[in-house]
């Protein structure tokens, strides 16, 4: 763990492309790495035109905190579809009401904004869309479910 203050330049992070399947892609700019940071993880995100970053989901034990630099679109909750713009805050609770998913709507300007995550962990997170379970390990592992594989408490003992 880093007990230093941090002071870091936009300008010198370094952007990790993703882009693993046809309606996902970013660009990731790590502020504070995962693994010299245990309570809050930092980045700035870019998001290409009519792409999203990751699926629609919620925590259940770490609250996301998103400010938008940049461009326009959409976040999907489940209370529906909100626009969001430069200069919106928005705070996604831990909790099947925080679920979100952030989409870029432009046709030809990238979304950008900066993402700001407590890291308790675990943390389990919920996939309403794909019906899809995943549990987070904080600098471990990540490891997803389809809910359909419940088995019994007792099953296999």
């Amino acid at each position: 763990m880093n007990n230093d203050i941090l002071i870091v330049n936009e300008k010198i992070l370094i952007g990790k492309r993703k882009a693993e399947h046809e309606e996902y892609e970013y660009v990731k700019y790590e502020i504070t790495p995962r693994k010299d940071f245990n309570q809050c993880y930092i980045a700035i995100y870019e998001i290409p035109p009519k792409k999203a970053n990751y699926p629609y989901h919620y925590h259940k034990s770490n609250t996301e905190v998103f400010y938008i630099i940049s461009g326009r679109g959409i976040v999907k909750t489940a209370k529906g579809d909100r626009g969001i713009q430069q200069g919106d805050i928005i705070v996604c609770p831990p909790c099947e009401d925080g679920a979100h998913k952030i989409i870029n709507t432009s046709e030809s300007e990238t979304l950008k904004y900066i993402d700001f995550d407590t890291t308790n962990s675990p943390d389990i997170l919920h996939y309403p869309d794909s019906d899809k379970v995943g549990i987070i390990l904080h600098n471990e592992s990540s490891t997803f479910f389809k809910t359909s594989d419940k088995v019994n408490y007792y099953e296999g003992e």
